[in-house]
């Protein structure tokens, strides 16, 4: 689960990572009067869990307290890439004499915490990775042990810091591994960490991704699990399916995370884009296939919808019936391929043959049928 970054700000400040001071409102009238109290410039920021909301005019540096209540109307209510805006952070604004970069990942190829510093921040990581590897370092944290004094120090050294913001930056190490381990975290990571003229250092920016599946330990953010979700992904949740929202036009069905994975590379390859993975799992009845497929129907994006049920405790013909009544209760006029195999197979084909569907035996042609309606990428 993706945190907010007024929230991850919060974790920051009780495990002593100096941020600077701020305040979360609602409305453009609490915008004003947290610039009053903080005084003198701020900055505007919108809570979203987008990345590239600065390029999106979702960060705004403001002179006074007018201009703050001019950006914060501007902002709340409005989308930034496709997330609506309800609260917002003032920002004390921060001279910053040179930006930095830290954070704490799971590698999950080697399965332990990795420790990322560079000398150069405010920049994307990847891109920095790929066009000056040697400006990151990555040090490896035994997750049994944690981080060790010597670790810190080494990261705040390539930092090209000196004292006293050494020490500092050697502190704000091992209290993000803090926040790392204490949350759980997938990501705990500070971009940009600003040194400012007086050698003091201050996180700008604050980003906190926590495990989805340790999120009982920690009812204040349990609750909002559907956060970082798109409405359809939500929806899905609630219904119980396995479902992730992708670019393209094709929308997949299948029963079997395997065999949904195996038909969107099927229609990858043949050409075409998948919309999503959708997977409804074993023993779907009809009313569970009608809502799945009326799910898919009713995206925009999805322009063909193509079913891929292999039937052994699923019963093909529920999945026609099912696959029927979504039809009639959308009233969409998609496009639909389907491939049966299994128990009561025929049944199935004559219910959906009746219905005017294109119908296939095997995987490939069908796979074939749906990215020729869809169209090739």
């Amino acid at each position: 689960m993706k945190l907010y970054e007024y929230e991850a700000r919060n974790i920051f400040t009780r495990f002593g990572i100096p941020v600077p001071r701020f305040k979360t409102v609602s409305t453009p009238e609490g915008a004003r009067e947290a610039a009053e109290e903080i005084a003198g410039r701020v900055v505007i920021k919108a809570q979203v869990l987008v990345a590239g909301r600065g390029k999106a005019g979702g960060v705004k540096l403001a002179d006074n307290p007018d201009e703050a209540y001019g950006y914060a109307k501007q902002m709340l209510g409005s989308e930034i890439k496709g997330e609506k805006v309800n609260k917002i952070i003032v920002s004390r604004a921060v001279d910053i004499d040179r930006e930095l970069y830290l954070s704490i990942i799971i590698d999950r190829s080697i399965g332990a915490p990795v420790i990322l510093a560079s000398p150069e921040g405010g920049v994307d990581i990847e891109e920095l990775a790929r066009t000056k590897p040697e400006k990151i370092l990555r040090i490896v944290v035994d997750p049994i042990i944690g981080i060790r004094d010597y670790q810190a120090r080494q990261a705040a050294r390539f930092l090209e810091l000196s004292e006293p913001a050494l020490k500092k930056a050697q502190e704000i190490i091992i209290n993000l591994y803090r926040v790392f381990d204490y949350y759980n975290c997938e990501l705990a990571e500070i971009n940009p960490l600003a040194l400012t003229p007086e050698g003091g250092l201050e996180a700008i920016d604050a980003k906190v991704i926590l495990d989805d599946n340790a999120l009982y330990k920690y009812p204040e953010f349990s609750s909002e699990l559907v956060r970082d979700l798109t409405y359809y992904e939500a929806e899905a949740k609630k219904m119980n399916f396995s479902y992730v929202e992708l670019d393209g036009n094709i929308g997949i069905l299948c029963n079997g995370a395997g065999l949904t994975m195996a038909t969107m590379d099927s229609v990858y390859v043949l050409g075409g884009r998948p919309a999503n993975f959708l997977d409804i799992g074993g023993g779907a009845r009809a009313d569970l296939v009608e809502r799945a497929v009326s799910l898919l129907l009713q995206h925009p994006k999805t322009e063909v919808v193509f079913i891929n049920i292999l039937g052994g405790i699923t019963r093909c013909d529920e999945v026609a019936n099912g696959i029927v009544r979504a039809l009639e209760k959308t009233g969409a006029m998609k496009k639909i391929v389907v491939r049966l195999k299994g128990t009561n197979e025929e049944e199935g084909r004559r219910i959906l043959e009746e219905n005017r569907m294109y119908v296939l035996e095997e995987m490939d042609e069908a796979a074939r049928k749906a990215v020729e309606l869809g169209g090739r990428r």
